[in-house]
């Protein structure tokens, strides 16, 4: 990908990013694509602790929810220490806080949850009883509908810390984004990929965003080489539709567009925690139109019912 002719690549950048390993892989990773594509740019890392990699003990949901994950970095960007942050996607909220803008959102890699156990090949094979961990009330959502049988806990932490408490006998097996799975280098870990018609993702799994001030037109122009087009239009539509329900950690919401000829196809998810109702919609519309479909499967699902679900939920 060469460079704009018209972008002025600067002498620095500095990336803020968590410090967990799979934040510092999707850092290096867009930290190499940077280098390559401005050779002259020094291009540095900035390493941060956020509350979300502080507070292990305690779901999402409880603690505050995805923000806990990025307010750092966006302090960091405010005040001039670091240049763009990198994120999944499925961890940035849905209202992003006036002064921030996100310049591109990458190529998705493998959207779906992935099915990680040493002793079973997949969640059919779990006896009654069987202990699944998971971080994510969608997930546990979806699983409780179609395995009542099943005992979830919740499961924190990064990536290896959670392969760890598998390992030590505290899970019978785990749910993890298959992304993150792959991007460590844990392919081999994974039993099965689990269809988004059995497990509908979390909005924006699988896609990394670079976040910046919203002032930096600079960047904007900077950045424009990354962002993929069709990843963007899905992840627009997911973003809108949770964004139209209230999403975030204390709603058991799934968001999944993909591309069909050339069209958008929307499915959208909305679940009482213990999976004893679950309602769905889907529709179509074209890539220009992503934000308004997202809103308009949103409203569907507040037609067939999310509604009552999301009133219990906020008590």
């Amino acid at each position: 990908m060469p460079a704009t002719p018209s972008v002025q690549p600067p002498a620095k950048l500095v990336i803020a990013t968590r410090e967990s390993p799979l934040a510092l892989w999707q850092a290096h990773h867009i930290q190499a694509r940077l280098q390559a594509l401005y050779p002259a740019t020094t291009v540095e890392l900035l390493g941060m602790t956020t509350k979300g990699d502080q507070i292990l003990d305690k779901t999402l949901n409880k603690i505050g929810g995805k923000g806990l994950f990025v307010k750092e970095l966006e302090e960091a960007l405010a005040d001039g220490r670091a240049d763009l942050a990198v994120h999944s996607m499925k961890d940035v909220p849905m209202v992003l806080p006036a002064g921030f803008a996100i310049a591109a959102i990458t190529e998705r890699e493998d959207p779906r949850d992935a099915f990680v156990s040493n002793r079973y090949n997949d969640l059919a094979e779990l006896p009654a009883g069987a202990v699944v961990g998971t971080a994510s009330l969608r997930r546990e959502a979806q699983l409780r509908t179609r395995f009542p049988h099943l005992v979830v806990k919740p499961l924190r932490g990064n990536v290896g810390t959670r392969l760890g408490k598998l390992d030590a006998g505290e899970f019978d097996a785990i749910l993890l984004a298959a992304a993150g799975l792959k991007r460590l280098g844990f392919s081999e870990r994974i039993k099965t990929l689990i269809s988004t018609d059995d497990s509908l993702p979390a909005p924006g799994q699988g896609a990394l965003g670079l976040e910046i001030r919203a002032d930096r037109a600079d960047l904007i122009a900077l950045l424009a080489p990354f962002n993929h087009p069709a990843t963007a239009a899905c992840v627009t539509a997911e973003r809108a539709l949770s964004r139209q329900l209230g999403g975030s950690c204390q709603i058991p919401l799934g968001a999944f567009a993909e591309d069909e000829d050339g069209f958008l196809r929307l499915r959208g998810l909305v679940a009482r925690p213990d999976g004893s109702q679950t309602v769905v919609a889907e529709a179509n519309g074209t890539h220009a139109a992503a934000d308004g479909l997202g809103r308009r499967v949103g409203d569907l699902l507040m037609t067939e019912g999310a509604g009552d679900i999301l009133r219990d939920l906020a008590g």
